[in-house]
């Protein structure tokens, strides 16, 4: 590469190895990013991507590696080190403290003072004209526990602008936005690139790379495969070159006879602990030899919907029924005994135990059914036999029964928790945003299951915010607006665009 080409890389890194006990989880990769590019890194779940990145930011240190930022070279740094050169981290799981307002989580740790005190016009001063200055509107006063998903990640990325941050990692970014906070978040990727901020941001989504990206480095398997323009490539091929195969073109699944009602929801009402209607008289059908679909932007009741139908939560009234037979004051145990399976929307709060092993996961729920315990004593090689057929059916990997589930990349708990509910052969499967963080080829897998399990005679609640998804196998979809069920669509009849008409409560 000439000295030309050489000054113009922000970061640099080349013969990367992490090793996790046997996992390898970097295999010499290797990396290049221009100044003032945004350049994605895509892969499978578990290629690697992030690991990488927490070399470069200092949370991991690698077996072995070459590692250069803005021209410096870096050896067994820190974070704090990672920060001094100018590199700066937004997680995929915020690190916010909720009773503290914008400008104090902003300036938390390097705060400005006035003698011994922290000086709160000083600190909303500096947030507003860094906030103007990259075009991140939020109010600096603001407490942060009453601020929408997407205001909360721009404080994320307004604490690594306020640290001086010319480098800037986005960890899987848009997993928990809106349609339009992603957009938005997009148009500010750009805006830092132009305004000479380097930015490296991992995801699976094509769109996203598509729309906001510069250049995109492929990872399988621990290692770097190929890094493309992406003016001069498509979604399909950086699809293919991540999965290492071409994806089957997407095909609505045929058209099947409903059966009976598996789940009968009516006039069902929750409310907040401030009596703020949550759920307002929705009711809801699903059958067998059905997938019902949900779309909605976060927050207007999706959630509680599936809380109730899973036994999570009490609704304030009416009723729910499964089979005919009302479930209302059924435990979330009886009614994974009535034929239910829920795929909840927050793995790490209601479906794993970090500190647990895989084996031990996946029978989370289970571990007291007579294949697996004895009433007296549990079932270890039982146990572990259903741990080994879910990796084998989900590609999970690694393929250890024994490795802890805190190990594992963040897509592969999330086959893990899939495969698990899948293994129940349940009646009602309810599936709440079942391929958040999966990567293009899982996601087709988990999409195929929710399918087979339609084909099966379940009935398929299917929450999600990727529209293209419910388009593609949900037999009705319902939109959910402010706790209402406000309408109900025939996915071979409409397009996305009506569907956010719904979603934002407008008429469509």
């Amino acid at each position: 590469m000439s000295s030309v080409a050489e000054a113009s890389l922000a970061v640099k890194m080349a013969n990367v190895t992490v090793r996790y006990g046997a996992l390898l989880a970097n295999k010499g990769a290797s990396l290049q990013v221009r100044r003032g590019e945004v350049h994605a890194v895509v892969g499978e779940n578990g290629a690697g991507k992030s690991t990488l990145m927490k070399v470069l930011f200092g949370l991991v240190t690698p077996e072995s590696a070459e590692l250069e930022v803005l021209g410096r070279k870096l050896s067994r740094h820190r974070p704090a080190d990672a920060i001094r050169v100018g590199v700066g981290m937004v997680f995929q799981h915020f690190v916010l403290v909720p009773t503290l307002s914008v400008a104090e989580n902003v300036t938390l740790g390097a705060e400005p003072k006035r003698g011994l005190f922290f000086d709160r016009g000083v600190a909303e001063a500096r947030v507003a004209a860094l906030s103007t200055q990259f075009g991140l509107p939020i109010d600096p006063s603001a407490l942060v526990e009453s601020c929408s998903v997407g205001i909360q990640q721009r404080v994320e990325i307004l604490k690594v602008l306020y640290r001086g941050a010319e480098v800037i990692i986005l960890d899987e970014p848009t997993a928990v936005l809106t349609p339009q906070e992603v957009d938005e978040l997009i148009v500010v990727l750009r805006r830092l690139a132009e305004s000479g901020k380097t930015v490296i941001l991992i995801t699976h989504k094509m769109r996203e790379v598509m729309a906001a990206a510069d250049r995109v480095t492929v990872m399988r398997r621990g290692e770097t495969i190929e890094t493309l323009d992406i003016a001069h490539t498509t979604p399909e091929a950086i699809a293919e070159k991540t999965i290492g195969r071409a994806l089957a073109p997407p095909s609505r699944p045929p058209r099947v006879a409903q059966g009976s009602a598996i789940l009968e929801v009516r006039g069902l009402c929750c409310l907040s602990s401030s009596a703020i209607p949550l759920l307002d008289k929705v009711d809801l059908v699903v059958s067998s030899h059905e997938i019902v679909g949900v779309a909605g932007i976060e927050g207007n009741g999706q959630n509680e919907l599936v809380e109730c139908i899973t036994g999570l939560r009490r609704a304030d009234s009416g009723s729910i029924l499964l089979e005919g037979e009302s479930a209302e004051t059924a435990s979330v145990r009886e009614r994974n005994e009535l034929g239910v399976a829920h795929v909840p929307s927050d793995r790490h709060a209601r479906a794993v135990i970090l500190e647990f092993t895989l084996t031990e996961n996946s029978v989370l729920g289970r571990q007291h059914e007579p294949e697996f315990s004895s009433k007296v004593v549990l079932k270890k090689a039982a146990q572990r036999r259903h741990a080994e057929r879910i990796v084998e059916s989900t590609d999970l990997r690694p393929k250890d029964p024994d490795a802890l589930m805190k190990q594992l990349s963040g897509g592969n708990q999330q086959k893990l928790v899939v495969g698990r509910e899948l293994s129940r052969r349940a009646k009602l499967f309810v599936a709440c945003h079942p391929t958040r963080g999966l990567d293009v080829g899982a996601a087709e897998l988990v999409l195929g299951q929710l399918v087979s399990e339609r084909a099966r005679g379940a009935g398929v609640l299917f929450v999600s915010a990727e529209l293209s998804e419910l388009l593609a196998i949900s037999d009705r979809i319902v939109v959910m607006f402010g706790g209402r069920i406000v309408g109900e669509l025939d996915p071979t009849q409409v397009d996305e665009r009506r569907i956010g008409l719904l979603m934002a409560g407008q008429v469509a």
